[in-house]
């Protein structure tokens, strides 16, 4: 269906469903035509469009309301809870009544509205979240549902690339009365719906007022041009107006800069006060605060004493609100506003601005090398908005920069970055510095290449062929300046065939682990009834494979010659870890792994699993047998028939260890055997012998409820009688349903196989935990560390097949800036993980010397730290900052993102260090080598 015909159905559906009570339709009818609506607003929706905030907890209720007549085809589905597609989250149970009215109220701040003129006369509650909170719809919707509910109240905010809920809240004073108030107003309004506003709320004349961006209690911009919306002026949340009334309309407007006083006028002496910094160094930010001040009734000669009165340095002066005092002459220390959720692009940005190889580049007319034909880049556009947002930030002026157009075409290109969300600064960084250099690409067409395999040649040759081929395709900026090279060794374990390739880096990922071990906790069953289930902690190289921890439990069983340890992971019978090759890494810390002790297989012999069931209420009359818990196995050493009763007896056999104690039985057998079902010592090999079956275990336990799966899929029943024959000839493996009855479960403890231990629980992470220190040093040993590869990674072309080889990676030639990744987060299925191991990492001669493979380099290995990124806070939520050390002072400052503060370089080191940005040291006699020349170097020669 066309847009056109999709919007005139939508139109019509509208008009039908005004003139047709909610009450007269059904709520399959309500959610199609407002699924119908919802998708041609969505679709025809443009800058300027309102939207209607309604309440999460309502919105649901209504979704459940239309969806309960849907059949819960997608009960697995967690996606559907607000979706109109008609999949509900309620899996069919119960039916949902229809919803009362519309109730905003959950929404609202309890203290009256702050803009009484404002458009909907309300104030939300500043922490909201969309889709905890809120839902927002669009306004065709809102007007439907409201109709149809009532209710309220309507809560309306205008789109710009995204929904504005919080409009911006300004602080209107007006001088020389003194009046203020709080007007909230959108910032895609202009200027002069500001100006009217101002003068609708304190009954002025508009001829006799100008309105000022009163910034850090100083005028800073007459705001006079009235279409210029606020959003381009740089107007942010809770900023300041001055709304200036002249006596005459021909009064001369005072300069940019006055400061206010107490009484609301323009003082001419404090302002001279501010504006030489000849004679101090601290402004009225710098010192007092100015409504200190005001209410303190200084008068401007006092102000004057009291800032002559403090230490300066005649050279400085303060800038913005940051709280810095610096030279006038540097610039670099302008912040970024945090757009919501941002502060992680505000720190890469700036760790990316202070790199002096991009600040010259990005300063000087890079434009003749963009290329705007490479399939791979943004079309120039990412490299534009970069240049453009780094230009502001070094340019004259400390007003913090909103980077607004940066993210709008950061979020057209990399999507994963749209919206509010928090983000992982270093996902960013690698988006943005491929980005740059697919934009910067000095290569317009590039070469096809083929690289050979090394055969022997020697590394350097090799090294230099493939720097040779990857520079042919790939010469930029970024290139020059941030792109090392790794010497890559894989061996296969089977032929030992070696293959080594030399690849690009951008940035290292570096682990965090103070060991080469790891702790792995296993639930051990003894299948033959001689040992009781037990969990014991195992100790494993961290870096291992299978066999490794396959010896640590048979060294902890005692394992015999004649058996073997079986491994599965999560209750998965059908696949055993037996391959020793594969990597440990495989197996996640909150996996559960269980081990049983079983006879070596021989010839004959199958493998009996029995898999245990008990009943679930799946409707109100109908009950269902489930799979429940861990599996447990036996080796069955048989001829092609056996008989029901001899795997009653071997089952029976397998459930010895979790028998419980003092179970008095009914039987006719010798209370004295009760609950012994065999001596342990009779079958201590771990296999049951169907022979000579013990017929003890009969007399004392009653029949189990067994059912065995032929080779037909067929369920056999095995409690009916011991002569039953069974053929085996067919069949691998053996599978039995224990069916756990109400009546059974009285009688075993059957907590092992329900609540297996994690691999490895975390507890709350010790003080020690969190500041023993960690050497970068031992984090970049870690990484170079030989390592096994799952078995998909490599595949061996002298075998013809997939190997679990072993990785060993080598530094071959280093960039001019390295950019080290220290990896913080860990992920698994049911949990997200932080390190907040303190590093000790260098910030001078971080000496790279002993860890550069190629011994030919004439260059200096020592580096200088210059930038980072800090993590503060857990996974997910937390805050981002940087700290940036400006060459030119040799001073360290934090990057908040709008605020600036100076910082020792001993505050430089913190648990919270994430992404280290290292610059090469100069040494005496190579003086300062731009990347230019590395570039040069690298295309003539390849040779250091």
């Amino acid at each position: 269906m066309t847009e056109v015909a999709t919007a005139s159905a939508a139109a019509t559906g509208i008009a039908m469903a005004t003139e047709k009570a909610a009450k007269e339709l059904s709520p399959e009818e309500e959610r199609v035509l407002i699924r119908d609506i919802a998708l041609t607003a969505e679709a025809n929706t443009k800058e300027g469009d309102s939207f209607f905030l309604i309440t999460q907890k309502w919105w649901q209720h209504w979704i459940d309301y239309v969806n309960q007549d849907q059949q819960p085809n997608n009960s697995n589905n967690n996606e559907g809870s607000s979706s109109l597609s008609g999949n509900s989250d309620s899996n069919g149970v119960g039916i949902s009544k229809r919803p009362s009215g519309i109730d905003n109220s959950d929404l609202i701040s309890d203290g009256p509205a702050e803009d009484a003129n404002s458009d909907d006369g309300v104030e939300i509650h500043d922490t909201l979240l969309e889709g905890r909170d809120y839902v927002l719809l669009p306004q065709q919707v809102w007007n439907l549902l409201y109709s149809w509910y009532g209710g309220g109240p309507a809560l309306s905010r205008k789109t710009e690339f995204a929904v504005e809920v919080y409009p911006l809240r300004l602080q209107l004073l007006v001088t020389p009365k003194g009046d203020r108030s709080t007007i909230r107003i959108s910032k895609k309004e202009t200027i002069g719906e500001l100006h009217r506003r101002a003068c609708e709320i304190f009954h002025l004349n508009l001829e006799q007022v100008c309105i000022w961006d009163y910034y850090g209690h100083r005028k800073h911009a007459l705001m006079n041009d009235m279409d210029k919306t606020l959003d381009d002026a740089n107007i942010q949340m809770d900023q300041d107006i001055l709304v200036e009334v002249l006596n005459n309309v021909n009064d001369t407007v005072v300069t940019d800069g006055t400061s206010i006083t107490d009484n609301g006028f323009a003082d001419k002496e404090a302002t001279s006060v501010l504006l030489e910094p000849s004679k101090s160094s601290l402004s009225i930010a710098g010192g007092l605060s100015a409504n200190k001040i005001a209410s303190k009734g200084y008068s401007a000669e006092q102000l004057q004493n009291q800032t002559l009165g403090c230490p300066s340095k005649e050279s400085d002066n303060h800038f913005g609100n940051s709280g810095v005092s610096t030279r006038g002459t540097f610039g670099g220390l302008t912040g970024l506003l945090n757009l919501g959720n941002t502060c992680f692009m505000n720190s890469a940005i700036q760790c990316l601005v202070h790199t002096p190889e991009f600040a010259r580049y990005f300063r000087e007319d890079y434009h003749q090398e963009i290329n705007w034909q490479n399939p791979l880049g943004m079309v120039g556009e990412l490299a534009l908005a970069f240049g453009e947002l780094l230009r502001k930030l070094w340019a004259p002026g400390r007003t913090p920069v909103a980077p607004r157009p940066f993210k709008a075409k950061l979020a057209r290109f990399a999507p994963q970055f749209s919206g509010y969300n928090q983000h992982d600064s270093q996902e960013l960084l690698a988006f943005l510095l491929d980005g740059l250099h697919e934009d910067l690409n000095r290569v317009k067409h590039k070469p096809y290449v083929n690289s050979r395999d090394a055969d022997g040649r020697p590394d350097e040759e090799v090294a230099d062929e493939y720097w040779a081929n990857h520079i042919a395709r790939n010469d930029s900026i970024i290139v020059d300046v941030c792109q090392g090279q790794y010497k890559s060794t894989l061996v296969c374990p089977v032929c030992n065939k070696v293959s080594v390739t030399f690849d690009p880096f951008m940035y290292l990922s570096l682990p965090l682990q103070f060991a080469t071990t790891r702790s792995m906790t296993i639930t051990i069953f003894t299948c033959d009834g001689s040992a009781l289930t037990s969990t014991c902690t195992v100790t494993v190289p961290k870096q291992g494979r299978y066999r490794d921890l396959i010896q640590a439990v048979s060294n902890v069983c005692s394992l015999k010659q004649t058996e073997e340890i079986k491994l599965i992971r999560n209750h998965l019978i059908h696949r055993f870890l037996d391959d020793s090759f594969v990597s440990l890494s495989t197996i996640k810390d909150d996996d559960h792994l269980a081990a049983y002790k079983i006879q070596k297989s021989a010839k004959g012999n199958v493998l009996l699993q029995l898999i245990h069931r008990r009943q679930e209420q799946e409707t109100s009359d109908a009950q269902r047998w489930k799979p429940f818990g861990t599996p447990l196995i036996s080796s069955l050493s048989c001829d092609d028939v056996i008989r029901s009763g001899v795997i009653q007896t071997i089952v029976q056999t397998m459930l010895t260890p979790l028998l419980k104690e003092g179970i008095e039985y009914s039987d006719d057998s010798d209370p004295s055997t009760s609950g012994m079902a065999r001596d342990p010592s009779d079958h201590g090999s771990g296999e049951v012998d169907t022979n000579c079956a013990s017929t003890s275990i009969n007399k004392v336990l009653p029949k189990l409820p067994l059912q065995l799966v032929d080779e037909s899929k067929t369920c056999i029943d095995l409690s009916a009688g011991d002569e039953k024959a069974i053929n085996l000839s067919a069949m691998s493996h053996v599978v039995v349903y224990l069916d756990w009855t109400s009546k059974l479960l009285e009688k075993y403890n059957i907590n092992y196989l329900e609540n297996l231990p994690e691999v490895f629980k975390y507890g709350p992470i010790t003080k020690k935990a969190r500041t023993e220190p960690l050497s970068l040093y031992t984090c970049l040993e870690a990484f170079l560390r030989e390592e096994p590869l799952v078995p998909e990674d490599m595949y061996c072309p002298q075998c013809k097949e997939q190997r679990q080889a072993s990785k060993k990676l080598d530094l071959w030639r280093l960039p001019e800036v390295l950019v080290i990744h220290l990896k913080r987060f860990s992920y698994s299925r049911s949990m997200k993980h932080k390190v907040e191991t303190f590093v000790n990492f260098p910030i001078h001669d971080f000496d790279l010397t002993n860890y550069v493979a190629d011994k030919r380099s004439s260059c200096s290995q020592l580096y200088e730290l210059y930038a980072l990124t800090n993590h503060y806070g857990g996974m997910g939520s937390g805050h981002y900052t940087a700290h940036i050390k400006l060459l030119d002072e040799n001073k360290w400052y934090n990057f908040d993102d709008s605020h600036i503060s100076p910082i020792n370089e001993e505050d430089v080191k913190t648990a919270a260090a994430y992404v280290l940005f290292y610059r090469r040291a100069k040494s005496d006699t190579s003086g300062t080598s731009s990347a230019g020349s590395r570039r040069a170097r690298d295309k003539t020669s390849y040779k250091y």
